[in-house]
């Protein structure tokens, strides 16, 4: 390492890193928690689920920066005090990087650290941090309660720090002194020159998109943050606007109709849905029924089931499904929503 143990937590403050996973929290703070914890043993994860779609850095990361990614995970086992991890792999990407990640694990376990593999079958909840820790000890791959959080009671009831890929990237980066302030941003839809891009965190997502040679001469809206979950913006907005969450940017042409747009996120959140509480279950099951059975957008009852799932459901998958939507409606159609109701 090219960082002593006692240095990383104050050159990650310093860095001012945050989590790439799409919350952004503080990466200081949650070390800091995690290493106040008195337990003798603690864990160290790395999350290469990526089941948003159009999102695709942690595929980018694990096919050329995979020895970086596993001494990001290494520099955190070593300020815990530790030498066990696992890798929560997406099983595509796991048949696809299996050798390149072994053949970068390989000269530590040589030294003593032990890692272990949980392929699971690609899901959006899956990349749930407390769906992890289920999935590795055996039980139903279904969220938790936020409370107490993974880094006071995670795997087997032990600490565990939970990073997503990027995030490790980056502390290895830190570590190295190599580290500035950009993020990868995956570009995909209607666009010339898709891909994932390294590029300042600080851009706008019309600065990422010209940088990229990606800028549409034709009108279009773009889906920000995730295939799924992000927030739906236009083309003023952009001039404004930063990627956030995931990072992914999604062109649509502005002739891409209503239904067709509902039709894809309904069917994913159908699909996804882990079915533990039945606001998800159950809304996301009518949503897709309702918007697959008719060429006339129900408004009224769209919205009547996306007012009940920001409220009620158990986690990120149900209460994120109003974000496209209600910002489709108010950035894109432009219309207020009591108009659409009535």
């Amino acid at each position: 390492m090219t960082t002593k143990n006692s240095d990383i937590l104050e050159q990650i403050k310093t860095a001012a890193l945050v989590g790439r996973g799409g919350a952004g929290f503080p990466v200081y703070m949650k070390w800091k928690r995690m290493k106040e914890v008195e337990n003798k043993k603690k864990y160290v994860v790395c999350n290469a689920s990526e089941g948003e779609p159009d999102v695709k850095k942690d595929h980018y990361l694990l096919d050329h920066y995979p020895e970086t990614v596993v001494k990001g995970m290494v520099i955190a086992l070593d300020f815990l005090g530790q030498k066990e991890a696992y890798f929560n792999i997406n099983a595509h990407y796991f048949a696809e990087f299996e050798e390149k990640l072994k053949k970068a694990i390989e000269p530590y376990e040589k030294k003593g650290y032990i890692f272990h593999f949980f392929i699971e079958k690609p899901s959006y909840i899956g990349g749930d941090s407390g769906a992890i820790l289920n999935a590795i000890e055996g039980k139903r791959t279904q969220p938790r309660a936020k409370h107490p959080s993974p880094s006071i009671l995670g795997i087997f009831g032990n600490p565990t720090l939970v990073h997503n890929v990027e995030t490790l990237y980056n502390i290895a980066r830190v570590a190295e002194g190599s580290f500035s302030n950009t993020r990868l941003y995956t570009i995909g839809g209607k666009v010339k020159n898709p891909g994932v891009f390294e590029l300042p965190d600080t851009f706008t997502v019309e600065e990422v998109l010209r940088k990229t040679n990606n800028y549409s001469s034709f009108p279009f809206f773009a889906q920000v943050g995730g295939g799924a979950s992000g927030v739906v913006i236009n083309e003023e907005q952009m001039k404004t606007d930063t990627a956030f969450g995931c990072a992914s940017i999604q062109v649509y042409d502005s002739e891409t109709t209503t239904r067709e747009l509902l039709l894809q996120w309904f069917k994913f959140y159908e699909r996804e849905s882990c079915g533990k509480c039945t606001p998800c279950r159950e809304g996301t099951y009518q949503l897709y029924e309702m918007i697959k059975k008719t060429e006339t957008i129900p408004w009224k009852n769209i919205l009547a089931i996306v007012d009940v799932l920001k409220t009620t459901t158990f986690c990120a998958l149900g209460s994120s499904l109003p974000i496209p939507v209600e910002s489709y409606i108010k950035n894109i159609l432009k219309v207020d929503r009591d108009t659409l109701i009535n």
